[in-house]
C-alpha cells in the first residue's frame, strides 16, 4: 500500500519517524517533503501529498506541521480528501471508522513520538464502518461542489 507522507519544518522530526515505521511494517512511503530543518511554507508540501491521496496513487496520507492544524485545512481543501486531526488513537481510529477520513494530520509540538505511531496504528488499522456514517459522508462530498 502506498501513503503520501508530507511536512512542514517544525513536523519532520514527526514525519522521518511515522515513514519510517510504515516502511518497518511494509508500507511503501511516497515522501512529498521536508527533508532539512530549513523554513518552508506546508501548502507547497501538503497539497501535492493530498492530491495523490485524491487521485488513487497512494491510499492514505499523513501530513505533520507544529501543530498540524495548518496541515489538515490544506488537506481538506482538494476535492475527495478527508484529512482528521489526531492527537490521540481513538480519534485517528474514529476518523476512518465514522468520516472515512483518508489523510490524517498531527502536531511534532502536541504528539510524542509513541503517541504519534499508536495514531498511525489506529488509523490504519480503521476500517470504515458504513451504515449510517454513509450519507453523512456523501453530504461532506456533496460540499466540496458548493462555491460561498
Amino acid at each position: 500500500m502506498r501513503i503520501a507522507v508530507a511536512t512542514d519544518h517544525a513536523g519532520l522530526p514527526l514525519k522521518q519517524l511515522v515513514a519510517q515505521w510504515l516502511r518497518e511494517h511494509g508500507y511503501e512511503v511516497v515522501d512529498f517533503g521536508v527533508d532539512t530543518p530549513e523554513p518552508v511554507d506546508y501548502p507547497d508540501l501538503v497539497a501535492p501529498a493530498a492530491r495523490a491521496v485524491a487521485s488513487g496513487d497512494c491510499r492514505f496520507g499523513f501530513v505533520f506541521g507544529g501543530s498540524g492544524t495548518g496541515e489538515q485545512i490544506v488537506a481538506n481543501k482538494i476535492r475527495g480528501i478527508r484529512c482528521v486531526q489526531a492527537t490521540e488513537p481513538v480519534t485517528a481510529r474514529l476518523g476512518r471508522e465514522h468520516n472515512d477520513a483518508n489523510m490524517m494530520a498531527m502536531g511534532a509540538r502536541i504528539v510524542g513520538a509513541q503517541l504519534a505511531v499508536g495514531c498511525v496504528e489506529a488509523f490504519l488499522a480503521g476500517d470504515f464502518a458504513g451504515g449510517r456514517h454513509v450519507a453523512r459522508v456523501e453530504k461532506i462530498s456533496a460540499l466540496e461542489g458548493e462555491a460561498g
